[in-house]
């Protein structure tokens, strides 16, 4: 996990700086994709992820060395035979482990979240799940397994692979040539975003694009079909952690309603958006039916309220960024207490995004509580050691926050949706 929060130290700055490259040659060319709600909203979704993911929150249920050390038949020897095979056999994993993400209920759950966007930019390949606790992903690299590729190999590939999806998460790039036959491109991945019939559930490729030509998944963007972006059901929230769990609430509800025993017990492996007949009757959900005319999800928000979202969202990465650095000496017990606060805070500033009379309260006391905490141990978390003025800094940032949160509800009221745009 240590070695992960050290990648995350160099990753981080170099997606923000690609999405900061994006928005500047948006407002280049006039024609700007981003909006400030949603990019935050995007940002704080994957900071969510990679602090679950650094402080390994989840539980395995069969890892590759176990895998690996029972099924290998042979050993690749060549060396760059090893790591083609290792790329080519996670990529593989990779397609269905998306088509299962797609196609079934329960799993839909762990993906909705990176669909929730309505716009579509850089910032939205960050919009990735909390909610995936349980680990599958290695059943789906048994054929490496049987080919013997060791594991520290899926281990140095398998978050490379991941950042090479984040690239083609933009509207700026056209059609790329001969390019569109090999692998996953910004037009074929426009595509999987959209919800325009002609496109559900289509490129489900990750790198590759081999496998959606050879599964029949494979759809061409149409130059007569603008694909439009989000999900059928739209989340309607900025809050990352509830977008995470809504469909997996909606499956418990329904489970609960139905009359069918069977259906409570089927409704997890079917069809994703099916749901029992007599729920459906009962209680219906709005689902888009014209996709090229929905009111898309923008509360008012005033100027004030866009600069506090950038302010904490910038904070939150700032404080994420030290924990990775310190990440060996604050230990187990200290970074479960610091992924707490970080969680409490990304709740707390989506949910005064979305206008909610109790997100005043949930600032006010982890602002309390933060100040707590510097009270009591006269530091933040070993900062102290590094930068003496560091820990007075998070005390100013908690009590801007204690400010705000009470300013935003309780005085700044009426406000009007305020003209800028990214």
């Amino acid at each position: 996990m240590e070695a992960y929060a050290n990648a995350l130290l160099y990753a981080i700055p170099f997606f923000i700086v690609l999405m900061l490259i994006e928005i500047g040659y948006g407002h280049l060319v006039r024609n700007q994709k981003y909006k400030v709600m949603d990019t935050v909203s995007s940002i704080s979704s994957g900071l969510t992820n990679i602090l679950k993911d650094s402080l390994g929150l989840g539980v395995v249920l069969v890892s590759y060395p176990y895998l690996l050390e029972h099924l290998a038949l042979t050993q690749i020897r060549a060396t760059w035979g090893v790591w083609l095979t290792a790329f080519v056999a996670i990529d593989f994993a990779g397609y269905w482990n998306h088509r299962l993400s797609h196609r079934v209920n329960v799993f839909w759950n762990q993906h909705v979240i990176h669909h929730s966007s309505e716009e579509f930019n850089l910032a939205c390949a960050l919009r990735q799940s909390i909610s995936n606790l349980v680990g599958y992903f290695p059943l789906l690299l048994i054929p490496a397994a049987l080919l013997g590729v060791p594991e520290k190999v899926v281990a140095i590939l398998a978050p490379i692979h991941l950042f090479a999806q984040f690239w083609y998460h933009t509207q700026h790039i056209g059609k790329m040539g001969w390019l569109e036959y090999v692998i996953v491109t910004p037009s074929q991945h426009r595509v999987h975003h959209a919800i325009n019939p002609e496109y559900i559930d289509k490129n489900l490729g990750q790198v590759l694009c081999v496998w959606d030509r050879l599964f029949g998944t494979f759809q061409e963007e149409l130059d007569e079909v603008p694909p439009q972006y989000g999900v059928l059901k739209p989340a309607a929230t900025w809050n990352p952690i509830h977008i995470n769990f809504q469909h997996l609430w909606g499956l418990m509800q329904d489970a609960w309603r139905t009359r069918s025993v069977w259906d409570k017990l089927r409704i997890w492996v079917m069809p994703t958006g099916w749901r029992p007949a007599d729920v459906e009757a009962k209680y219906p959900r709005e689902i888009i039916s014209d996709v090229y005319h929905f009111e898309r999800y923008c509360p008012p928000a005033s100027l004030g309220m866009k600069a506090y979202a950038i302010f904490q969202m910038t904070a939150t990465l700032a404080l994420l960024l030290f924990m990775f650095y310190n990440y060996g000496q604050i230990g187990f017990d200290g970074l479960l207490m610091f992924g707490v606060f970080v969680f409490a805070g990304i709740y707390g500033y989506t949910t005064l995004m979305d206008g909610k009379p109790y997100a005043a309260w949930i600032e006010s006391g982890r602002a309390l509580a933060g100040l707590a905490l510097l009270l009591g141990t006269g530091d933040w978390f070993g900062l102290g050691t590094y930068w003496a003025q560091g820990p007075w800094w998070v005390g100013l940032y908690f009590a801007i926050t204690l400010f705000a949160g009470i300013y935003f509800r309780y005085v700044e009221k009426g406000t009007e949706q305020s003209p800028l745009a990214y």
